[in-house]
């Protein structure tokens, strides 16, 4: 029973020790930023448009394609496969669709049409449906 307190006491010394008794200088201003004025010219950041809505196409020739369509009417991200890379698909000069993408990526609709027009690399342009 005695040993509890001592043991304690103990404890807490050992904790004491090991603070810094030196006193500590805070600077108002902190040190100089080296990047200061890169950071200062630097043009916004954009952030990337959100998904909007998420649809898989049975397109002509039995293929599935799943398009993830962004905001604002943006563009879309089309793949394959469900589990691939997309590739996004920008608006043309006019801002409005059909989005396309080097290599013969082209979408034409939007995200509540429930057909499409998709073309894929190596593919005509098809008639695609939501599934």
């Amino acid at each position: 029973m005695t040993r509890t307190p001592l043991l304690i006491t103990l404890l807490a010394a050992a904790a004491l020790a090991g603070c810094d008794g030196g006193g500590q200088t805070i600077v108002a201003n902190g040190p100089p930023d080296p990047m200061a004025n890169e950071l200062a010219a630097a043009p916004p950041v954009e952030l990337p448009k959100a998904i909007v809505a998420s649809h898989s196409y049975r397109c002509a020739d039995n293929s599935l394609v799943y398009v993830d369509w962004l905001a604002e009417n943006s563009g879309a991200n089309v793949r394959t496969d469900p589990t691939s890379a997309s590739t996004p698909t920008k608006p043309g000069a006019e801002g409005q669709p059909p989005f396309t993408a080097a290599g013969g990526y082209s979408v034409s609709g939007t995200a509540e049409d429930a057909s499409v027009t998709i073309a894929l690399p190596g593919k005509p342009s098809q008639s695609c449906r939501r599934g």
